[in-house]
């Protein structure tokens, strides 16, 4: 990456944090977001703490897209900025109002010490609670100066009062006047002196009420809704995020997203594990109808009942996009009783999500249901990732004529088996989608050689497919050789996880072993793994494709850096 001159100036600058109060007060606006990302990339919290702290523009975005070999930002910087924006709040010159935090979470202990997903999450959750606390004690202190204030003007106008009441002496007329009364002249002024102390008393009560904003009091409202009142209507920063949720954040969660006072915190895709229906159900109550694009349900035990519960609830978001739903307990293997009705139910309830464009369900067990599940969705999806899912020749025969086949983009069936029998469906589909799909992965699907050898002309018509995963298959270094022949005359294609070579493993590997046999089975360290290597590059480098990245690395290999 080329540093422009700016770039390059504003690393310098934010270098030497010690003469920060010589520059930064004389610092146009325009130059604070290059400084900020110098900061960043330099790993200089104290200049991110002050730059945010004066933040001179209404919104600032932090989170952004990484391209591969690029980390998060720093776990320092991360709470430096975070302390700032709560410094912020008292600070005239910082003008910030909206705090878009979006993909700005790395993965835990990566490279560099990047804030992980659940870390920001607690943290940002501390701030807002924090943030309300510290209102709430800057109120206490003001309500008791201006108590203080309120008692010195009545001491002062009780003094005046008496000191006039000394002065003032009754003559003979006044005298007379009294007599003359009677009785009823000491009524009217005995009725005169509390009419006078009633209208101090007003007009005090009338000074509290204008000066914290309220009309008059209704009677029915407590001292807490009043301030509760005060609090939600005097937000200064909305905070905009992604949520990672699980059952030790929970409870902080669910308290600032609840809580009403200078930071408002929105969410962006909520991301939940282990926790139960009831929870998640609270959670997505606390959120705004607005906002939420996606939500992702990981290692939670739903159940069929749980997730036709959850259903309705998620139809009342218009903006949502995605549904993610990983290791659910969801198995429709089993007669259980009442499952029709329940399925019926899921039906109705899928076919309210209006916006969905991503679904994604792994390890659910739904051998014969997928017609039942995409058929209710109103819109075609352009995601649908299916994996772990045991689907029978029907759902693939389904789904290669659906109305979701032609706009998919990303399509995802691995560990799905695949023989004679499905093939004709999986070769339709790839037709059905050729001038859509980009990200494809059929790793750990049985494919020999001579099913790959019927599958690559499809293949090769996907005119925009740029990452292949074929990772798991039990191929032979001929097959493979095909595999990459093919690959290099793909124009679009930028990414190949391909499959070790059954010659590559270590002998007593069964003829036809599964993919959990290769994931588990050793490699031969006898055998030259680079060989193999070494070969697919040479028919890389005769065919003139450097673009084009191949890896058998099946944890590293990562899709969504594809450019």
């Amino acid at each position: 990456m080329v540093l422009t001159l700016v770039s390059l100036c504003a690393k310098e600058v934010v270098s030497d944090h010690s003469s920060s109060p010589c520059w930064l007060r004389w610092v146009p606006r325009e130059l604070y977001r290059a400084l900020l990302e110098a900061a960043f990339s330099s790993c200089r919290p104290l200049a991110v703490g002050e730059l945010v702290q004066r933040w001179p523009e209404r919104t600032l975005r932090v989170g952004r897209s990484r391209k591969q070999g690029q980390s998060g930002p720093n776990r320092l910087c991360i709470q430096a900025l975070l302390l700032a924006v709560v410094r912020g709040l008292s600070d005239r010159r910082c003008a910030l109002q909206i705090l878009d935090l979006c993909g700005l979470q790395g993965d835990e202990g990566g490279m560099g010490d990047p804030m992980g997903g659940w870390s920001l999450t607690v943290a940002l959750c501390t701030m807002v609670v924090q943030a309300r606390a510290g209102v709430q004690r800057a109120q206490k202190r003001e309500g008791e100066r201006e108590r203080k204030r309120f008692s010195a003007l009545e001491r002062e106008k009780d003094v005046k009062r008496e000191r006039g009441l000394r002065k003032r002496e009754p003559n003979e007329d006044e005298v007379d006047r009294k007599n003359l009364w009677g009785d009823n002249r000491e009524e009217m002024g005995s009725c005169g002196t509390v009419s006078e102390e009633d209208v101090t008393k007003g007009v005090r009560r009338r000074m509290e009420i204008k000066r914290r904003g309220v009309g008059e009091p209704s009677g029915g409202g407590s001292k807490m809704e009043t301030e509760e009142k005060e609090v939600h209507n005097d937000v200064l920063v909305h905070v905009r995020a992604d949520l990672f949720v699980n059952a030790r954040s929970w409870e902080r969660v669910r308290a600032a997203l609840s809580t009403l006072g200078p930071l408002k915190l929105q969410c962006r895709y909520l991301r939940v594990e282990e926790i139960s229906v009831s929870s998640i159900r609270t959670l997505l109550d606390l959120l705004p109808r607005q906002g939420l694009l996606g939500i992702d349900v990981r290692y939670s035990s739903l159940g069929l009942t749980g997730l036709v519960e959850l259903l309705p609830l998620l139809s009342t978001f218009e903006t949502l996009k995605s549904l993610r739903l990983h290791y659910c307990n969801l198995d429709f293997r089993r007669d259980h009783p009442g499952q029709e009705e329940a399925l019926r139910d899921l039906s109705q309830g899928l076919a309210k999500l209006k916006e969905l464009r991503r679904l994604s369900l792994t390890a659910l067990r739904l051998p014969g249901q997928l017609r039942v599940l995409l058929s209710s969705l109103p819109q075609p999806l352009e995601i649908l990732e299916l994996p772990y899912l045991s689907l029978s020749p029907s759902d693939h025969a389904y789904l290669s004529c659906s109305h979701h086949a032609s706009t998919l983009q990303q399509l995802d069936l691995s560990e799905n088996c695949l023989d004679e029998s499905t093939l004709p469906s999986i070769r339709r589909l790839l037709s059905q989608a050729s001038s859509s799909l980009q990200h494809l992965s059929l790793s750990g699907c049985g494919l020999t050689d001579s099913l790959l050898a019927l599958l690559l002309p499809s293949l090769g018509g996907c005119l925009a497919l740029k990452s292949l995963a074929l990772a798991l298959n039990p191929l032979s270094m001929a097959g493979l050789m095909d595999l990459v022949r093919m690959a290099v005359r793909m124009s679009s294609l930028r990414h190949l996880l391909y499959p070790n070579p059954l010659e590559d493993y270590q002998p007593g590997l069964p003829d036809l072993p599964s993919s959990a046999q290769l994931l588990d089975w050793p490699l031969d360290d006898a055998t030259e793994i680079n060989m193999t290597s070494s070969q697919l590059n040479r028919v890389l480098k005769e065919s003139g494709r450097s673009g084009l990245f191949l890896t058998c690395d099946l944890l590293n290999y990562d899709k969504d850096l594809v450019d």
